[in-house]
C-alpha cells in the first residue's frame, strides 16, 4: 500500500500493485524486506538518517534529524550557517560545509553561428548534480554519512543503464529517478545543472511552459510550427511532448525522461524501444512518424544518444555485440554513464579484444566508466588479473576501490606486499558496504561469496546461511552454498541443499540448474537429465541453460532431442557461440553433413577469429 502526498486525489491510502496479486509470501508486500521504511524510504524522505542494522540480532536502531528532506539534506551541518547568521562574517559559504556554486556568474548566450545556447565559462565540477542525485538517481547506498560536498560514489552505488532500468536507446523504463537519464543529455554535457531548471526550495521550475526550454534556446528558432510541425497551442507544440515523454511510476507518480532527446520513431520501427510521436499518434504506427520526420527535416534526425544498436545487440547475444559495445566504450564522445554501461555488459562476452577494451578503460577520468571497467575484467585469468586491477585498489573513489577488491579476492595469493596491503584496506571498505546492508539477503550471500573467493570457508558458510535466515526464498544463496559444499568435496550435502531450496522456490530454474550439475557428478545422470529439463523449459531465454540440457541428451544418447533443443536454442540467439559450438558437431555425428557446414558457415561468418571456425570448416568439406 502507499499514501500519496498531495496532487489530484488528495491524502489517501492505494494499492501500489493493483494488478499483481501480492500476498504475505511475496517481496513486494508491505511486511517484507524489500518494503520496510528503514530500507526503502528513510535515507530519501529524512534528514541525516543513519540506519543502523544489527545484524546478529536482525534489528535496526534507526536515527534521524527530522523526518522530512530539511535544509540539511542538501547543505550539510546547519550549525556553523546560524553562527554565520548571527555574526554575519564575510564568508562566501555562508557556514555551509560546501559551496552549491556552480551557476554563480553563469549566463547563456545563443552562438550566432549554430543557434544553439552556450555556457559563458565550462562547468567544472558536478558538486550540485551530486547532491541531488542521493536521491533522484537509482542507486544502492553502500554507507551511511553522506553530506553535501563529499563525494557521491563513496556513498552510493548508482545503476547504470541495464536491462528492464532502461530501454536499448537509455529511455527510461523501470522507474530511475531521473539522475541516469540526465547524464545521458546533450545539456548536461553543455553544463547545465539541477538548479538551471529546478528552483530547489520551492520545487518549481523557474519559469512555466516552454518558457523554460526560452531561458537558454532561441525561442523563435524553436517555438514555432517550422520546428515542432503542430498547429496551435496544444501537445505536439510544448518542448517537454517530445524531448521529455513522461511515464508514470507507483501507480501516481508521472517522471519525465531527463535524457532530453530527439525523438526517434525509426528506432521503434527497428528495434521496439518506445517513440514520444507514438505517444500522441497512438492510431498511427512509428513507420507513419518515422516517415514524416524524413519529410519535414529532409533527413533522418539521429540526436545526441546514438548507441541503442549496441546495447540491442547485447540483448540479442549477437556476435556484433562484443565488437560494437567495446568500441562505444572507448569513444569518448559518447556519455560516460552509457560508456560504463557498455563496458559493465562486455564482461558476458569474454575475448582478447573485450579485456582490451576494459583495461583501456581503467584510467578513464570518470569513476563510473572505471568501475565498470574493473568488473569487465572479472574475466581474465587471476595470474592476469593481479597486476592489471591491483592500480585500482587505490582509487580515490570508493566504489572503484571495492570493486577491485571484488574482482581480486581470489587473485590475491601472489600479491606483494603493497598489493596485499591495499587489498587489505579496500576489503574493509567492501566489508562494511555488505554488512551496512546485511538487512539485505543478497549482500549477506555477496559477502558469503568473498569470503568463498579467498578460502574463507567457514566465514562464506555463516553468510550464506544467513542469507536463507532473512529469505527462505533467496535462491541465489542456495546455489552458492552448494558449490561452496561442492568445493569442499561435499556433493551429497550440496544436493541436500539444493533440494531444500526447490521445496521453498520449486520454479527458481537456477536451483534446478545447479541441482543437475550436482546429480552429475554424484553419476546419476538420468535423474541429472529431469533437472536440466526443468531448468531450461523454466527459463528458455537462458543459452547456458539449453546448452548444458542438450549436451546431457546427446550424451545419453538421445542424439535427435538433442538437437531439437540446440536448434530451440540457437533459433532465439541464432550468435551464441557455445550453441553453434555444440550444434556442428550434433549434426555431423548424426549424418547430416549439410546441417554441419551450415552452422560451420555462420560460426565463421560471425567469429572469423575463432581457432576452431576455419577447422572445423575443411572438416567438412566446406569452402572458407
Amino acid at each position: 500500500m502507499g499514501q500519496p502526498t498531495g496532487g489530484a486525489g488528495g491524502q489517501r491510502w492505494f494499492h501500489l500493485y493493483p494488478n499483481d496479486k501480492v500476498d504475505s509470501h511475496d517481496e513486494l508486500h508491505w511486511t517484507r524486506y524489500s518494503q520496510n521504511w528503514n530500507f526503502m524510504c528513510a535515507d530519501c524522505h529524512s534528514t541525516d538518517v543513519r540506519k543502523n542494522y544489527e545484524g546478529a540480532s536482525n534489528t535496526f536502531h534507526t536515527t534521524y534529524k527530522e523526518i522530512s528532506v530539511g535544509c540539511e539534506a542538501c547543505h550539510g551541518p546547519g550549525s556553523a550557517h546560524l553562527e554565520w547568521a548571527r555574526t554575519k562574517p564575510k564568508d562566501a559559504t555562508q557556514g555551509f560545509t560546501v559551496a552549491l556554486t556552480e551557476r554563480d556568474g553563469v549566463h547563456w548566450t545563443i552562438d550566432a553561428a549554430t543557434g544553439k545556447p552556450v555556457r559563458s565559462s565550462p562547468r567544472a565540477k558536478d558538486t550540485e548534480i551530486d547532491v541531488c542525485a542521493q536521491c533522484h538517481s537509482r542507486r544502492s547506498q553502500i554507507a551511511d554519512g553522506y553530506r553535501a560536498g563529499l563525494p557521491f560514489l563513496d556513498f552510493y552505488r548508482p545503476a547504470l543503464l541495464t536491462q528492464g532500468l532502461y530501454y536499448v536507446d537509455g529511455q527510461q523504463r523501470d522507474e530511475v529517478y531521473v539522475w541516469g537519464s540526465f547524464l545521458q543529455s546533450r545539456m548536461y554535457h553543455a553544463g547545465v545543472t539541477c538548479s538551471d531548471c529546478h528552483e530547489p526550495h520551492s520545487h518549481k521550475l523557474r519559469a512555466a511552459g516552454n518558457a523554460i526550454c526560452g531561458t537558454c534556446h532561441f525561442a523563435a528558432k524553436y517555438e514555432t510550427p517550422a520546428h515542432h510541425h503542430h498547429a496551435g497551442t496544444g501537445p505536439g507544440t510544448r518542448c517537454v511532448d517530445c524531448h521529455m515523454p513522461e511515464r508514470t511510476y507507483m501507480v501516481v507518480n508521472p517522471r519525465r525522461d531527463h535524457s532530453m532527446r530527439i525523438p526517434r520513431p525509426d528506432l521503434t520501427v527497428k528495434l521496439g524501444v518506445p517513440n514520444a510521436c507514438s505517444g500522441c499518434h497512438a492510431q498511427t504506427d512509428a513507420k507513419w512518424a518515422a516517415q514524416k520526420i524524413e519529410q519535414w527535416y529532409g533527413h533522418r534526425l539521429e540526436g545526441f544518444q546514438r548507441y541503442a544498436e549496441a546495447f540491442a545487440y547485447a540483448e540479442q547475444g549477437a556476435a556484433q555485440a562484443g565488437p560494437s559495445l567495446a568500441s562505444l566504450a572507448l569513444d569518448p564522445a559518447n556519455p560516460a554513464i552509457a560508456r560504463a554501461s557498455a563496458l559493465e555488459a562486455l564482461a558476458h562476452y569474454p575475448a582478447r579484444a573485450t579485456a582490451d577494451a576494459a583495461q583501456a578503460a581503467l584510467t578513464d577520468p570518470n569513476a563510473l566508466v572505471r568501475r565498470a571497467s574493473v568488473g569487465a575484467l572479472a574475466m581474465l585469468p587471476a595470474a592476469e588479473r593481479l597486476p592489471v586491477l591491483a592500480p585500482l585498489l587505490e582509487d580515490p573513489v570508493r566504489t572503484v576501490r571495492m570493486e577491485a577488491a571484488s574482482t581480486l579476492a581470489d587473485a590475491i595469493a601472489g600479491a606483494s606486499a603493497s598489493q596485499r596491503a591495499a587489498f587489505d584496506r579496500a576489503a574493509v571498505e567492501y566489508e562494511s558496504a555488505q554488512r551496512f546492508n546485511a538487512d539485505r539477503p543478497e549482500s549477506r550471500a555477496a559477502l558469503g561469496n568473498f569470503y568463498a573467493r579467498q578460502g574463507r570457508v567457514d566465514e562464506a558458510e555463516a553468510q550464506l546461511r544467513a542469507a536463507l535466515g532473512l529469505d527462505r526464498k533467496f535462491a541465489p544463496a542456495y546455489v552458492n552454498l552448494a558449490d561452496l559444499l561442492r568445493a569442499q568435496r561435499n556433493d551429497a550435502q550440496a544436493e541436500e541443499v539444493l533440494h531444500d531450496g526447490l521445496r521453498q522456490a520449486p520454479e527458481a530454474a537456477g536451483l534446478h540448474y545447479a541441482l543437475g550439475l550436482t546429480l552429475v557428478r554424484l553419476g546419476r545422470n538420468a535423474d541429472a537429465l529431469v533437472e536440466l529439463q526443468r531448468a531450461a523449459k523454466l527459463a528458455p531465454s537462458d543459452a547456458r541453460f539449453a546448452y548444458v540440457y542438450a549436451v546431457g541428451l546427446n550424451g545419453a544418447g538421445k542424439s535427435a532431442a538433442a538437437l531439437a533443443e540446440i536448434d530451440r536454442a540457437l533459433a532465439r540467439e541464432p550468435d551464441n557461440r557455445d550453441l553453434l559450438n555444440a550444434a556442428i558437431p550434433f549434426r555431423r555425428d548424426s549424418g547430416d553433413l549439410a546441417g554441419a557446414r551450415r552452422y560451420a558457415q555462420r560460426m565463421l561468418e560471425r567469429y572469423p577469429d575463432d581457432p576452431d571456425a576455419a577447422g572445423l570448416m575443411r572438416e567438412l568439406g566446406g569452402a572458407h
